[in-house]
C-alpha cells in the first residue's frame, strides 16, 4: 500500500488537528457510534446467554462512548476561546433535546437498547452539525 493510498483513507485534519470537513466529522462520529452499539449488543447477548439479564435491557445511550471521546478531542483541538464553549454548549443542548425526544418517542414500541441507540444517533448527528458549522460560522464572524 502506497503512502498516497494511506492518506486517502485517513480522515483529513486541519493544521490544529480538527477534522477538516463535515463528512469526515459525521462519518467518524457515526462509525464510533456503530462500533459502540455493536460492542453493546455483543455484551447484551453474552449476558442474556448466561441468564444474567434480559436482552435489550441495557441503555443504548452507552454506545456514545466513542463519539463523546471524538467530540472532546475536537473541543480540545480548537484551543482557547469563547467560541468553542458557546458552540459546545449549544451542540450539547440541541443534541440532548433531539436525542431525548426521539428516544422518548421510540421508548414505547422498542426496548431500552434500541430507543437509547436512536437517541444517541440523533444526539451525534445534531451535535456534529452544530459543532462543525457553528464553530466555523463564529470563527468567520470574529475574523
Amino acid at each position: 500500500m502506497t503512502d498516497a493510498t494511506k492518506s486517502e483513507r485517513r480522515s483529513r485534519r486541519d493544521a490544529d488537528g480538527r477534522l477538516a470537513s463535515f463528512p469526515d466529522l459525521i462519518g467518524t462520529a457515526l462509525a464510533g457510534l456503530l462500533a459502540g452499539f455493536v460492542v453493546l449488543v455483543v455484551i447484551e447477548g453474552l449476558l442474556s446467554l448466561v441468564r444474567l439479564s434480559d436482552f435489550g435491557g441495557a441503555s443504548g445511550w452507552i454506545a456514545l462512548v466513542l463519539p463523546v471521546w471524538l467530540f472532546s478531542e475536537e473541543f480540545r483541538a480548537v484551543g482557547w476561546g469563547g467560541a468553542r464553549i458557546v458552540v459546545g454548549l449549544l451542540g450539547i443542548g440541541f443534541g440532548i433535546a433531539a436525542g431525548m425526544t426521539l428516544a422518548g418517542l421510540a421508548a414505547g414500541p422498542f426496548p431500552a437498547l434500541v430507543s437509547g441507540a436512536i437517541g444517541a444517533f440523533a444526539l451525534t448527528v445534531v451535535y456534529s452539525a452544530v459543532w462543525f458549522y457553528g464553530l466555523r460560522w463564529l470563527s468567520h464572524r470574529a475574523g
